[in-house]
């Protein structure tokens, strides 16, 4: 008996301490994995923050790469004002000429969506900045057939029919005397150095070009280019264009001045073929000028300004059944209807071209025998409107 009871008190005591081992690991399991699930949220939890605070610093660095390509870009970028020297347009000491009003900016605009998440809103900012700065460009210059306009210079281009000849005209407004250059054939100062107006004109990316006054094909006569003297032997009693570094016009009689003086008075560019058109506004030819000038009617080339500073590009077709061709006193009549001040008789004939947007306007009939109208003739030089 006294053996069953300590059996018994022996099973008791061994079910008691099991039972206590395992409500002890129970808890001790339950609190491991209490604490493990904490840490882990914790851990999700500073994760997530990590990764707010990388996706607020990612839209901060954007936000300063943005604002310093703004800086970069500068402000009115595109816009461009003119280059600094000179007088200006306008301001020679006579007074003859205002200045010139520039052409007229087109003007475009363009817009992006927001968006709710960071990165699409950095997305779609970068889109909507690479779309305005493409537009600004493409908008900078508006240009056709008949116009140009780049909000530095406007050129409008027409043409007319009188005395059963076609006219071309372009008008040329530009806020700085800069813009009026001329050109040598190939670059290069010489007697026989030629190239074709067109061909002048790409070398130099001119808007606008006319043929010159052909300087190769004479010995005598001034030759300022762009406010370089290359010839100062005088021809006497030749009578000269000369462009001022404000832009206006003059007319001298090369006996009557030296190259050097004309320099010094701020000439910028020389064009010795003539005879002068206009001077004052008042015709300075009349019909005793065509003898020993070929024929009576030609294609011609001429340029001139008005009064208020505007230059004025004109080339006359002529020798085709289409277009006679016009005398210097028809031609000075047509330039003084435009409104010209002063007006000069640049080479004329097979050398009459007119280059405008990359494309010349009108027929010339210099290319040679066999080459037929709309052939061009090489020349020296050309009168161009450009940068």
């Amino acid at each position: 008996m006294i053996k069953k009871h300590k059996a018994l008190l022996a099973y008791m005591l061994a079910l008691a301490v099991f039972t206590t081992y395992v409500v002890m690991d129970t808890f001790v399991i339950s609190r491991v994995y209490s604490e493990a699930s904490g840490g882990g949220s914790e851990a999700a939890m500073q994760i997530e923050q990590d990764t707010e605070d990388g996706t607020a610093q990612d839209d901060a660095a954007a936000e300063d790469a943005d604002e310093e390509g703004s800086h970069k870009r500068g402000p009115g970028s595109g816009s461009g004002g003119p280059p600094s020297g000179g007088h200006g347009p306008g301001s020679h000491g006579s007074g003859e000429h205002s200045g010139r009003p520039g052409g007229k900016k087109s003007s475009s605009s363009s817009s992006s969506g927001s968006s709710t998440s960071s990165q699409s809103s950095l997305s779609s900012d970068t889109s909507s900045s690479s779309t305005s700065s493409s537009s600004a460009a493409s908008s900078a210059v508006s240009s056709s057939a008949d116009s140009y306009s780049d909000g530095k210079v406007s050129i409008n281009y027409k043409e007319y029919t009188v005395n059963d000849t076609t006219i071309h005209v372009a008008e040329v407004s530009a806020d700085s005397a800069s813009y009026l250059k001329t050109a040598f054939a190939q670059g290069s100062y010489g007697k026989n150095v030629t190239a074709t107006t067109s061909d002048i004109a790409d070398s130099v990316d001119a808007i606008l070009a006319i043929n010159g006054d052909y300087y190769g094909a004479r010995e005598k006569g001034y030759v300022i280019r762009n406010g370089e003297i290359y010839r100062s032997t005088a021809s006497d009693g030749a009578e000269d264009l000369v462009i001022y570094e404000d832009g206006s016009f003059g007319i001298i009689n090369e006996s009557e001045i030296t190259a050097e003086q004309l320099l010094a008075k701020g000439a910028v560019q020389t064009l010795s073929f003539g005879p002068a058109l206009l001077e004052d506004g008042k015709i300075s030819v009349d019909s005793d000028d065509e003898v020993g000038r070929a024929m009576a009617s030609n294609p011609r080339t001429a340029i001139g300004i008005k009064s208020d500073g505007t230059y004025l590009f004109v080339v006359s077709d002529g020798r085709t059944d289409e277009s006679e061709g016009l005398s210097l006193l028809e031609l000075a009549q047509f330039m003084q209807s435009l409104g010209a001040e002063t007006a000069y008789n640049l080479d004329g004939g097979g050398s009459s071209t007119m280059v405008f947007n990359g494309s010349v306007v009108n027929t010339p009939t210099g290319g040679g025998i066999g080459n037929g109208s709309g052939s061009e003739r090489k020349v020296s030089d050309i009168v161009y409107i450009g940068y």
